[in-house]
């Protein structure tokens, strides 16, 4: 099976610029060949007349199963939201509750050009059954605490999750330990998981890093260290790291981790929505530390919408330091696209080029947002919407065509969510 995608403008990320006119060959989940006036027959053939097309988005960290709690306890501090509103509901979530809640964040992801997640939850096995069936690339990573007493279960359920759903697919889904952050997991119990990161998991590990001021000044109180500094002495940054949030990391922080595989995933509207704070973007970009980007989950941003992410991360950070010229629109699409994937572990992915995956998103210029077509790098970021994108192709094959998830049944999952929260809520 190949694809033929004619008379395109593309993002090339590594030139830094849109390249125009240009036909791409998608033979089986890779782009084969990238030119102008291919003479190639091809089973399906796309036309990019007034099309752009960008490598497929990255959402480096979310919480898929959490769009039951949209909307649902707002306008609260991190600790009080977690510990007296999230926790207690989540504790009524069944397996098929994850389910459904995460194919619905899964459409609207792809709803807004992403073709690759990185998830931290539970029930994960449900998590990867729903992203193999959306056609997805997915990233499941079991959030892991042991303050409960059920640390041992956990890592029982991460292997058995591990055996089998790693590389399922083809290749599609991956696995990773999550310790959920420093202060939900003992020292011990985080030495294991790093200690089993390197033995058993591919050396990969997401968490929870520098969130909040309180659990940097907890953080030093209870270990004489910053949240970064305690995993390090631990051992866990001898894996690589997906870091999320890192709003408070330090100046000391960022000279011990610039030489480790260490990536910081931001999450603009969480951080700013539980006033979290401002991660450090335009340092951390200028200490050459790479970062990715990501929603977080739908109780916290309240939405899955990347598009809308990118561009809340693009002008955020120019305000902060009062320099307009901070963290270019071509740097948020970096993050969002080649950094992500490298993030994951994911070596040929996140950019359109011969050999790479073809994970791919089209936006539709014939837009008010593109219009006019100044500069569509800037477009991308400043004025583009999730309405704007028209199809999404997801190892090598369409998962969004004229705006309709091709998978799912999009009426569907809304409604059978709808049932269940209001289930959810009597139990």
């Amino acid at each position: 099976m190949n694809l033929l995608i004619k008379n395109i403008s593309y993002l090339d990320i590594d030139q830094e610029k849109i390249i125009d006119n240009a036909d791409i060959l998608v033979e089986e989940n890779k782009i084969k060949k990238i030119g102008r006036d291919l003479d190639v027959k091809a089973d399906q053939v796309f036309d990019g007349k007034d099309k752009l097309l960008t490598p497929g988005f990255v959402n480096a960290h979310t919480h898929l199963g959490m769009s039951y709690f949209r909307n649902y306890a707002d306008d609260l501090a991190l600790m009080d939201w977690l510990e007296n509103e999230i926790w207690p509901i989540e504790a009524k979530l069944n397996p098929e509750d994850i389910y459904w809640s995460s194919k619905l964040s899964i459409i609207e992801n792809i709803k807004s050009g992403v073709t690759t997640f990185c998830d931290m939850y539970y029930e994960m096995d449900k998590v990867g059954d729903a992203a193999i069936e959306a056609g997805i690339r997915g990233v499941l990573t079991r959030g892991m605490t042991d303050v409960d007493g059920e640390g041992e279960a956990k890592l029982k359920e991460f292997d058995d999750l591990y055996k089998n759903y790693q590389n399922k697919a083809n290749g599609r889904i991956r696995v990773v330990p999550a310790p959920h952050a420093i202060y939900t997991c003992s020292t011990e119990f985080l030495k294991e998981i790093a200690k089993r990161s390197l033995e058993r998991y591919d050396s990969l590990i997401h968490i929870h890093l520098s969130e909040t001021i309180t659990e940097v000044e907890n953080s030093k109180k209870e270990y004489g260290m910053t949240p970064i500094e305690y995993v390090n002495s631990l051992g866990l940054l001898d894996s690589q790291i997906i870091a999320a949030h890192c709003v408070h990391i330090t100046d000391e922080e960022i000279e011990l981790v610039k030489d480790k595989k260490f990536f910081p995933v931001y999450n603009p509207s969480s951080n700013l929505k539980l006033a979290s704070g401002f991660t450090p973007v335009d340092k951390l970009l200028k200490n050459n530390i790479t970062m990715a980007m990501g929603t977080d989950g739908d109780s916290s941003n309240n939405n899955q919408d990347f598009v809308e992410e990118m561009h809340i991360g693009g002008i955020v950070n120019k305000a902060v330091t009062m320099n307009e010229k901070a963290v270019p629109a071509i740097e948020i699409l970096k993050m969002a696209t080649v950094n992500g994937a490298r993030a994951l572990g994911f070596e040929n992915l996140g950019l359109i080029k011969e050999g790479y995956l073809a994970d791919l998103t089209i936006f539709d210029l014939d837009s008010n947002s593109f219009t006019p077509r100044n500069n569509l790098i800037s477009a991308l970021v400043y004025s583009a919407n999730s309405s704007d994108v028209e199809a999404v192709i997801c190892d090598g094959d369409f998962i969004m065509k004229n705006r309709e998830i091709v998978k799912l049944d999009e009426e569907k999952v809304r409604q059978v969510v709808n049932e269940r929260w209001e289930d959810i809520k009597s139990r």
